[in-house]
């Protein structure tokens, strides 16, 4: 997940705060025998077991909390599975650069989790999922970032509204949570014995 989605779905923003930023390590990693692909008639891939030798390219994010497991999890959506796996992380190589094929260091193997692709492979194109023209092509207006967008063929994804209404909600529900039980300063029963004392 490139970093301004991933800080969309649990910051509400594509460029949190410098100490939202310093609660994630994101480090780019490469997740063996699994193969990327586009979702047909959709703009985001999905990744499926594979086989042959390959591999696809990504990150791999430590510091989430349960909160924000919670968000990724509405934005993925039922079609996918989060499941563990095992990554490679990469030395020396930028989170959005290639990695060259041969000439990538791996630093270590880590323990992860991923969103697998649940509905089969007939739902997805044949080719493998292209990121560079994701992001050149898509990801502004997909994000909701371009003001006036023309191109009718992106659209915002809905699994940010998804996550925005689910954190509404819940934020509505702790509002009405009283931890105390009525007990506290402003809780319902000190409001009680103050009116009764009066």
């Amino acid at each position: 997940m490139a970093p301004g989605v991933l800080h969309r779905v649990i910051h509400g923003t594509h460029d949190p705060e410098p100490w939202q930023k310093s609660l994630l390590t994101v480090r780019p990693a490469l997740l063996q025998n699994y193969r990327r692909h586009r979702v047909r008639n959709a703009d985001y891939p999905a990744i499926l077991p594979h086989e042959r030798s390959s591999c696809v390219r990504g990150s791999v994010v430590s510091g989430l909390t349960e909160g924000d497991l919670y968000r990724l999890d509405i934005f993925e959506g039922g079609q996918y599975s989060r499941q563990k796996v095992k990554v490679q992380v990469l030395k020396d190589v930028g989170l959005e650069e290639a990695a060259e094929e041969g000439k990538t260091e791996v630093v270590e193997e880590v323990e992860a989790e991923t969103y697998v692709w649940e509905e089969g492979e007939a739902t997805l194109e044949p080719e493998e999922w292209d990121f560079e023209e994701f992001k050149r092509d898509k990801m502004k207006a997909w994000m909701g970032l371009v003001e006036g967008n023309h191109d009718h063929n992106v659209g915002v994804d809905e699994g940010f509204a998804d996550v925005d209404r689910a954190v509404a909600e819940q934020e509505k529900r702790d509002k009405g949570h009283d931890p105390m039980g009525g007990r506290g300063l402003n809780g319902h029963i000190t409001q009680q014995l103050k009116n009764a004392t009066i």
